[in-house]
This record gives structure tokens, C-alpha cells and sequence, in this order.
């Protein structure tokens, strides 16, 4: 096979694998050429360079080039190069190998031409950010890696029964546009594959899980965490379900959901993490509007949203490095021991509130713009509250009650070299695609001929941002935060469900021996379906583990069932 079918996810797994298998300086030097290697592949490639194979009757396109995919996939392999340089003397070996084979199953998925394909990298995903999300080797973060597993699994079985719903009813295993309809098997397919993207996209009810599990990563972990799964979801929006109405809505609330928890949140990481929400929104309601313009905008959104949130969590994270603290009431006057530190997460925050000359200026910016070419008038005054509202919780707050307001007595000294030099590296890519946009635009699907640096544009964005400042200064009294935590909904299943179940289960001796004899005769048939297959008495080793197995498949069987029946 030729370098240019080689798939450059498959590099960056390759490097993830090799530090598995062993650690050292050296190993960890030469895992940075795996996204060096897959930015290579990618520059050289051509758009419809594709790999086709066949498994049992179906066509598969394990590998596929098209400008959508080659956009998430070169920004995907660039935040795996300046991540693993950030996290390279500091990170576990697990933490560092498990990002790496993250990072290349999300190129994978950009760069494949078929759903079971996609679904496979998807499942790999899963697994590399759990794995990611344990490393951090505290009690907090091990539970948090727990609930995000069960989640990100839950999705996973959705989106996989939509998609052998969408074959079995005659549809194509090939990455094409779908609609969503009102009624019939092929619609209940293509709503559940839906689904199954919006729970990794962060969509609600599910939104807590990124603010519930990010934070507790370690100061490295986050950073890798915050790039992909959402992105990879946004990705197979785009290129799926452009143009499907309702996710203006779900984009919307998403939009402000995020504003309110992070103007509400103490802890610096959470805050951060509430505003992936909410930039995340601004990128599905662009999907949803669906045009050219709407889709270039939310496509190169993402691709700087990529760079200036890891550049914003790499600052949180070298002050947690240094200093130990999370807290915006811990933190304070850090700007005179830590410049270079405050510096970097001062663009970063000027990036994500849309400031001119940054990258979030020429991007952000194309989303509104299809909404006034669609003469959607109450989505665009939504989305320019909104970009109030993100200038106030993460161009505002975090930057000033972490390094500015009252000194907090802590003098901590800068991060290592290497976290210097990756802060770097993405504020000078902040700036640069701000100062000149063509560079990023020249690789979007379709060139959008938008100019970002008109007078009434950079004016109005000007004023929108200076009483953005003023509001927060005024208001100041009322942002300062106390030791406090803010309850989501993710308090419904982690406290609620587990209290109530517990008390029926604890009152209710009859519904303890009915689930007790399901579980044992379930037990039993696996058993001895086992015994006539293979000669053997256990399925598998017993355990919450095995629980979970059981029920996952379980679940996807009663689907897989319906979805039979309705057919008929």
C-alpha cells in the first residue's frame, strides 16, 4: 500500500500504542511524530483519495478524503501535536498513550467514508478518553471516568441501532446527508443515529457530563478532553444532518445553558468546561441552519474553538500544575509571578470572545451571518446575546479572578518549558488566522467569500464586547463567588435515581428476590449457552463489569427487536 492510502489516524494510534508498550524520554520525543507523521499524510493526499474493502455483504470506505473530514482531521492531529508537546514531561505514561489513541481514533472518524466505520472509531474514542479521564489516579476522577463511560456507551449503543435500523430498512452504510422525519422505521433510524451524536456533542439533558467529568482529568488530561469527542460530534453533524431545524433550538439552549453555569461556577477548570457547552451550541445551531455559509461557519468554528479552549485550558491547567489550586476564591494575582501564564490566557479568552484580529473574530462571526442571509432575525439576536454573555464568563471572569482582582498570596513560578512552548505555539495561531482568515478559510468545503473586516462588523463587534466589559465590572459585587457548587441535571441520576432506588429496593424484599431470580435465570440460559458453544461454564468473569455487558447488549437487543417488529 502507498504512504497516501495510509490512514494518519492509524499513525497517531500507532505512537499511542508504542507508549503503552513502553516509557522514556526518547519514546515520549518520538510519540510527537505521529501527528507530525498524520499532518504529512493529510498535506499530501488528495480530496477522493479513499481505501474500499468489504466486510461479509457490505461496501466499506475505511479511508476517504473530502474537505469537510480533511479540515477536523488536519486541526485534530494539530491540537494531538501541541497537546502530547504540553503534556509531554508531565503526563502518566497511561494518560499520555490513551490521549494519543483518542486523538487518532477522532482523525479516523474525520477521515472514513462509512458508518460502521465511523462507529467503530467512535467506540475507540470512548475507551481513550475514559482512559484519560482515569489516569488522573483520584478517587474524584475515577467516578467521574465511571458515569462518562455509562454515558458515552449509552450513546453508542443508540447510535449503533439507528444505524442497523437505517440498513435493514434499505439505507446506505455511506457518509451521506440524512433527513429526519415524523414517522416510519427509517425515521426512527436516523433519529436515534441523531441522537447518539448529540449525547457526544454535550446536547441536553446530557450537557453535566462535560462539566462533570473534564474538570477532575489531570492539569493535562483536560486539555486533550476538551477537543475531541464534542468536535468529532459537531463533525458527523455537519455531515449528516445539515439543515435539520430542531438543532437550531437544541444549539440554542446549549448556547445559553453554558453562559448561565459558567457565570455561576467557582471552580476556573468548570467554568471552561460549561463554555465548551456553549461554543459547542453555536456550532450545532449552525448545522442546523444548514446553508453553505452556516455550515462553512460552524466547521471553521470548530477549528478554532479547538485551539483557543486547549490554549485556555492549558493556562488553567499550568496554574493547577503550579499551584495546586482550582478555585477562583483560592486563586488571585498571578499575573506578577506567572506573565507568560496569564499572557497566553488573556488571547485565549480575547479569541473565544470573537475580540478583531483573533481567530474567534473570523469564524464565529459566519454562523451570525447566515442567520441574517436566512432572515432569521430571533436567532440572531440570540446568537449576539449569547456572545455577550461568552465574553462575560470566559473573556472576563476567568482571566480575572485567576490572575488579576485580590492577590491570593500565592507565588508560584511559571510552568516547565514544554507547557511554555505549546502556550505559545497556539497564541501565535490564535493571532495568526485572525490577521490573516484566508488562511483557514482556503480550507473549508466551499470558500465562503465572506469578509470578517468590515467598518459596521468590526465596530459593532467592538461595542457589543465594551458593554460586555462594562456590565461585568458593575455587576462586579454579584460575580464574585463563594465556596459553593452549582447542581445540574446530572444530580437527577448520580443523587436522585440512586436514593430512590436504593429505598425501594431496601422496602420492597419481593422486588429484590423478582430481579434476583431475572438476574440468576439470565445467569443460568448464558451459561449454559456458553457450555454448548464452547464447552465452557463461565461467560465471563463476574463482576460490575460483566453487569454492564450484559445489560448494554441487553438493551441493544430489545432495540434492534423493535425496530424488527415496526418494520413488519
Amino acid at each position: 500500500m502507498s504512504l497516501d492510502l495510509l490512514p494518519p489516524g492509524l499513525l497517531i494510534i500507532g505512537a499511542g500504542l508504542l507508549l503503552a508498550l513502553r516509557d522514556g524520554p526518547i519514546l515520549r520525543a518520538i510519540a510527537l511524530l505521529g501527528p507530525v507523521g498524520a499532518l504529512a499524510l493529510l498535506a499530501a493526499a488528495p480530496v477522493g483519495t479513499a481505501v474500499h474493502s468489504e466486510f461479509l455483504t457490505y461496501q466499506l470506505t475505511p479511508y476517504a478524503i473530502q474537505p469537510l473530514g480533511r479540515l477536523f482531521a488536519i486541526v485534530f492531529s494539530l491540537m494531538a501535536l501541541v497537546g502530547t508537546l504540553f503534556a509531554l514531561a508531565q503526563a502518566r505514561r497511561l494518560e499520555l498513550s490513551a490521549a494519543l489513541v483518542y486523538a487518532g481514533s477522532a482523525v479516523g472518524a474525520a477521515t472514513c467514508g462509512d458508518l460502521f466505520t465511523l462507529f467503530v472509531y467512535w467506540e475507540v474514542m470512548a475507551i481513550g478518553s475514559t482512559l484519560v479521564l482515569w489516569a488522573a489516579g483520584t478517587p474524584a476522577s475515577e467516578r467521574a471516568a465511571l458515569r462518562y463511560l455509562l454515558v458515552h456507551l449509552s450513546g453508542g449503543a443508540v447510535m449503533m441501532a439507528g444505524i442497523a435500523g437505517h440498513v435493514a430498512t434499505g439505507g446506505s452504510l455511506a457518509l451521506a446527508p440524512m433527513g429526519v422525519g415524523s414517522m416510519g422505521v427509517g425515521s426512527l433510524a436516523t433519529w436515534l443515529i441523531l441522537i447518539g451524536v448529540l449525547i457526544n456533542a454535550g446536547a441536553p439533558p446530557l450537557s453535566a457530563w462535560i462539566a462533570d467529568a473534564y474538570p477532575e482529568a489531570s492539569a493535562t488530561g483536560t486539555v486533550f478532553l476538551s477537543a475531541f469527542t464534542t468536535k468529532t460530534a459537531v463533525y458527523v453533524l455537519l455531515l449528516l444532518f445539515p439543515g435539520t431545524q430542531v438543532l437550531i433550538y437544541i444549539g440554542l439552549y446549549m448556547i445559553f445553558y453554558g453562559i448561565v453555569y459558567a457565570l455561576l461556577e467557582n471552580d476556573m477548570r468548570r467554568i471552561l468546561a460549561y463554555s465548551i457547552v456553549n461554543q459547542v451550541g453555536f456550532m450545532v445551531c449552525g448545522a442546523g441552519i444548514g446553508t453553505a455559509m452556516a455550515v462553512n461557519g460552524a466547521a471553521a468554528h470548530a477549528f478554532v474553538h479547538i485551539i483557543y479552549k486547549a490554549l485556555l485550558l492549558m493556562s488553567a491547567g499550568s496554574v493547577l500544575f503550579m499551584t495546586g489550586k482550582r478555585r477562583c476564591t483560592e486563586l488571585g494575582g498571578l499575573i506578577h509571578t506567572m506573565p507568560l501564564t496569564a499572557v497566553c490566557g488573556i488571547i485565549g479568552a480575547l479569541a473565544i470572545s470573537a475580540f478583531p484580529l483573533t481567530s474567534g473574530f473570523v469564524a464565529k462571526s459566519m454562523i451570525t451571518q447566515a442567520a441574517v442571509e436566512q432572515h432569521l432575525l430571533w436567532v440572531w439576536l440570540a446568537l449576539q446575546a449569547a456572545s455577550a454573555g461568552v465574553f462575560l464568563h470566559a473573556g472576563i471572569k476567568f482571566p480575572w479572578f485567576v490572575f488579576f482582582q485580590k492577590d491570593s498570596g500565592l507565588r508560584p513560578g511559571e510552568p516547565p518549558m514544554n507547557m511554555r512552548w505549546a502556550m505559545i505555539a497556539f497564541s501565535v495561531l490564535c493571532i495568526w488566522l485572525g490577521v490573516f482568515p484566508h488562511q483557514l478559510y482556503n480550507l473549508l468545503p466551499v470558500f465562503p467569500g465572506y469578509a470578517p473586516y468590515t467598518g459596521p462588523h468590526v465596530v459593532g463587534q467592538l461595542q457589543l464586547l465594551l458593554f460586555s466589559g462594562l456590565a461585568f465590572f458593575v455587576l462586579l459585587p454579584l460575580m464574585k463567588r463563594t465556596l459553593t457548587i452549582s447542581l445540574d441535571f446530572d444530580w437527577i441520576y448520580r443523587k436522585v435515581l440512586v436514593d430512590v432506588t436504593h429505598r425501594l429496593l431496601a422496602q420492597s424484599p419481593v422486588l429484590i428476590a423478582f430481579f434476583a431470580n431475572i438476574g440468576a435465570a439470565l445467569g443460568t440460559w448464558l451459561a449454559g449457552l456458553s457450555e454448548r458453544l464452547h464447552g465452557e461454564r463461565r461467560v465471563a468473569i463476574t463482576g460490575l463489569t460483566a453487569h454492564m455487558l450484559v445489560w448494554t447488549v441487553a438493551s441493544l437487543g430489545l432495540i434492534l427487536l423493535f425496530l424488527y417488529d415496526f418494520r413488519w
